[in-house]
C-alpha cells in the first residue's frame, strides 16, 4: 500500500510539475527535484528554479505578478515561501524545514485598513493598498536554520548563517552568524567557516 501511494505521488507530482511549465514565467531545471504539488501561483507570476535544486517548500504566489526565483544546488525543506512580490534565493543555499520567508506584511497596520479582509477573501478578492511589501532576498551559500522566519525586506548576505527558531526582521551582512528573536548578529564566521 505505502509502495502504491509513493507512486501515485510521483505521477501527481508529474502531471503538476508539467502543466506548471505550460505557464508563462515558469522554469524550472529538468535537473531540480521540486514538489509541484505544493506550488500556487497566481495569474502574471514567476517562478524559476535551478540545476540540481531540491524543493520541498510550499511556494505561494499571494498575488498577481509576485516572483520567486530559486539558484542553483540549493535546498529547501518542508517550508513556506509567500511572496507579494520578490524573494530571491541564490545558489547553493541550505534552507531547513518549518521555515517561513514573507516579503509582505499580509495585512495593513490599521483596523480601518484590514476590517474587511475575511469578506474580501471570501470572494477571492484582497485588497493591497495598505499592505507593506518589500522583496526579501537570500544570497549564495547562505544557511537558514530550523524554523527560522523572515520578514519583508530582509536581504540575508552570502555565507550567512541564521540560527534556528530565529525572527529576522534587519539585514544579516555576509559571512556572519545571526540567531534570536529579533535576530541579532552574534559573530562574523571565521576564515576556516567561510
Amino acid at each position: 500500500m505505502v509502495r502504491l501511494i509513493t507512486i501515485m505521488r510521483k505521477l501527481l507530482n508529474r502531471f503538476a510539475r508539467r502543466r506548471l511549465l505550460r505557464r508563462p514565467g515558469v522554469a524550472i531545471s529538468p535537473s531540480a527535484r521540486v514538489n509541484c504539488l505544493r506550488i500556487r501561483m497566481k495569474d502574471g507570476g514567476s517562478l524559476a528554479v535551478g540545476q540540481f535544486s531540491i524543493v520541498d517548500a510550499m511556494l505561494i504566489h499571494d498575488r498577481e505578478g509576485a516572483g520567486i526565483r530559486i539558484g542553483d544546488r540549493t535546498f529547501i525543506g518542508n517550508s513556506t515561501i509567500v511572496s507579494a512580490e520578490a524573494v530571491e534565493i541564490g545558489d547553493d543555499v541550505l534552507i531547513s524545514w518549518g521555515c517561513t520567508i514573507v516579503d509582505h506584511d499580509s495585512h495593513a497596520l490599521a483596523w480601518s485598513a484590514r476590517s474587511r479582509d475575511v469578506e474580501m477573501w471570501y470572494r477571492g478578492d484582497k485588497d493591497w493598498s495598505g499592505v507593506r511589501k518589500a522583496p526579501v532576498r537570500i544570497g549564495d551559500k547562505a544557511w537558514i536554520g530550523l524554523n527560522a522566519i523572515i520578514l519583508r525586506g530582509v536581504t540575508i548576505g552570502e555565507g550567512a548563517v541564521v540560527g534556528a527558531g530565529s525572527v529576522v526582521t534587519e539585514n544579516v551582512p555576509p559571512w556572519t552568524l545571526a540567531a534570536g528573536n529579533p535576530a541579532r548578529i552574534i559573530r562574523e564566521l571565521d576564515g576556516d567557516e567561510r
